[in-house]
């Protein structure tokens, strides 16, 4: 049994509406990830992962090695991003 000329490109312009659909869904759920967020895009030299995050060496002393762009109360500085938003209270 053939299947009219009409019938199957619809069925093919709905399979390309359902793949459509998933990739807008996959680039969606990627572009949500914190590590592609622009804010936590840190520069080259934060070489050390700490759960997911970069960080610059000397991040045991804070207050010394990451005020220069963290700001003197490492809520952000010129970076915007704030310690605290990982780290909690812990300094």
């Amino acid at each position: 049994m053939k299947v009219p000329l009409k019938i199957k490109n619809k069925m093919k312009n709905h399979a390309v509406v359902k793949v459509a659909m998933m990739l807008r869904m996959l680039a969606w759920i990627i572009g949500c990830e914190k590590s592609n967020d622009s804010k936590h895009n840190p520069p080259p030299d934060h070489t050390i992962s700490k759960d997911g995050f970069m960080h610059k060496s000397g991040l045991e002393q804070p207050i010394v090695n990451c005020v220069s762009c963290h700001g003197s109360d490492l809520k952000g500085g010129t970076t915007g991003v704030s310690c605290f938003e990982c780290h909690g209270t812990k300094w």
